[in-house]
């Protein structure tokens, strides 16, 4: 790709042809203002907030640059000032931001944009992440001049399910229209009426509601949309932000987990070009009020009998009682391992998956695999499989190829006497057609899962454990992409990471150490499986990184296609 050199407030910068004004500043820290223009989606160049000073070297009758007295180009800027969303840059160009005539614009948009608008910020929802706020102390008057009555628009308007319309906030900006068309394709917003009258509306019989509406609220550079979910729960100042990974499909689009008070209010998508750009679904982005759930299991728990002749119930205790427990059955596990079966999760994060893996190695279990979870494809991020680390479970072996293959002879052996002992990580047994019956009948059974289900009710041991949200790990997406998750609030009650309950029975049963520590884990787990080309957590980065195989084969398609080019 071309190169071209230009100069943004007397500062040299080299972007690829074709660049425009706005994001060749943003690559030297420069900011240029703007509402209407999202990277992601076409130009429309309807706010004018992005207007800058544009001048180009001047020419001489030749052709041949002029040169001022000290022997610099001459630059002839511009009559009239230019949106730098749909400026592209040229080599030689010359760009102020910061010109008298750009401030004095600057503030004249705020101006007009600030005419009509409500001053409602301290019960506006978008309070603290709004661009019309923002903008609004940085280049507005910081007075209004306008005395007149403003117009007043419908407020409260239900678009779809999930969104509620402010008409009197909205800039007509039309990212919400554009997004619809060009994305979500759902062609259904536009525009009614004119001048200050201006509403967004749908088109009659038509309104949002595809699996992608909620990117309307995070693109709204105002509060004119908002989510009915988030509505009103929490001011945004409030909440902590931490990085993470969704964990709703084989996608793994990177997103941003809102909390405060140890409870998640929120998920955003975080930008990643690879995966899922600046967007995600709505299904994934809601999917997270079962971590909030006051059912949560939040003690260890073992099947005791309190009276003699009465059935065992479970009964909360200690962790060091319950981790003896279940020590005790897995020892006897350990002398018949044609009669254990592990079930885990393809959602558990790899270092869990590699854990459950060392543990099924050291009681020589024959049966083990994952549950496949499906549903329907959208055709754009959300995936068939719903299971976010089926690329972990493959690579550490836990998970039959094809995935979910041994669960029917796991199934058959429980109900036939031949398996005794099965051990389940965050599954539900009762969905593969196991009954509590069935269930009741084996010698152990140990569970670890976050919240209560028909196994856990079965279960010789439960142990409580963390959700996505609550550990730090790995998920490797459909593409292979080893991605990073952090903790955002920690665990309810006495629960914990998965990984290191699994790695304290494998070392109570005589097995070695994989560790006592989630970094310890991690280490064992790299050093094991090299095709993860990382050995520190950090060198993931914000992004994530492929595969080593997976690396190492597109290196080998470019030079194929390189050589076919020759």
């Amino acid at each position: 790709m071309s190169q071209v050199t230009l100069t943004i407030d007397d500062k040299r910068v080299t972007v690829p042809a074709g660049t425009n004004v706005i994001e060749a500043a943003k690559t030297i820290g420069v900011e240029v203002p703007h509402y209407c223009y999202h990277s992601r989606l076409t130009v429309a160049g309807n706010c004018r907030m992005c207007l800058v000073a544009v001048g180009m070297p001047k020419r001489g009758p030749d052709g041949a640059p002029v040169k001022d007295k000290d022997g610099n180009a001459e630059i002839g800027f511009m009559p009239k000032l230019q949106i730098g969303c749909a400026t592209p840059v040229a080599e030689g160009m010359v760009v102020k931001t910061r010109s008298p005539d750009v401030e004095k614009a600057r503030t004249g948009v705020m101006e007009f944009l600030l005419i009509n608008h409500p001053l409602d910020c301290p019960i506006c929802d978008q309070a603290g992440e709004c661009r019309l706020q923002e903008f609004a102390v940085d280049y507005g008057r910081g007075e209004s001049r306008f005395v007149e009555l403003k117009v007043h628009k419908p407020k409260q308007v239900p678009l779809g399910k999930k969104i509620m319309l402010d008409n009197e906030r909205c800039i007509m900006c039309s990212r919400c229209e554009r997004f619809m068309r060009e994305v979500a394709k759902h062609d259904c917003l536009g525009f009614t009426k004119r001048g200050s009258h201006t509403e967004l509306a749908c088109y009659p019989g038509r309104e949002p509601d595809t699996n992608y509406d909620l990117n309307l609220v995070d693109i709204c550079p105002v509060g004119a949309l908002t989510s009915t979910d988030f509505r009103f729960k929490m001011r945004t100042w409030f909440l902590k932000e931490t990085k993470s990974v969704c964990a709703g499909c084989s996608t793994g689009c990177n997103v941003t987990i809102a909390s405060r008070d140890r409870q998640i209010h929120r998920l955003t998508p975080r930008d990643n070009d690879d995966v899922n750009q600046s967007w995600m679904c709505d299904q994934g982005r809601l999917d997270f009020h079962y971590v909030n759930d006051e059912r949560r299991l939040v003690s260890p728990e073992v099947r005791v009998s309190t009276r003699k002749g009465v059935t065992p119930e479970l009964q909360a205790v200690e962790w060091a009682l319950a981790l003896e427990a279940a020590a005790e059955l897995l020892e006897e596990a350990k002398k018949d391992g044609s009669k254990v079966a592990m079930i885990a999760s393809a959602g558990a994060t790899t270092e869990e998956l590699f854990a459950f893996g060392r543990l099924r190695a050291a009681l020589n279990a024959e049966h083990c695999d994952c549950v496949p979870h499906t549903g329907p494809a959208d055709g754009y991020l959300h995936t068939e499989d719903r299971n976010a680390n089926g690329r972990g479970a493959a690579l550490t072996g836990v998970a039959a190829s094809p995935l979910g293959s041994k669960l029917d002879a796991i199934k058959a052996g429980i109900a036939a006497g031949n398996i005794d002992t099965v051990i389940v990580l965050g599954e539900d047994l009762s969905q593969l057609g196991l009954s509590g019956a069935e269930l009741a009948k084996l010698r152990a059974l140990i569970t670890l899962d976050i919240l209560p289900n028909a196994t856990t009710r079965e279960a010789s041991v439960v142990f409580p454990i963390a959700a996505w949200s609550e550990k730090p790990g790995t998920l490797i997406n459909k593409d292979g992409r080893v991605q990073r998750c952090d903790a955002a609030v920690p665990p309810p009650g006495e629960a914990q990471v998965a990984a290191l309950v699994l790695a304290n029975l494998i070392e109570r049963i005589g097995a070695p150490s994989i560790g006592r520590t989630w970094v310890e884990i991690f280490k064992h787990m790299t050093t094991e499986f090299s095709e993860l080309g990382v050995t520190q957590i950090s060198q993931l980065g914000d992004t994530g990184r492929l595969l080593g195989a997976k690396r190492e084969s597109q290196a080998a398609a470019l030079g194929a296609a390189g050589s076919a080019a020759e």
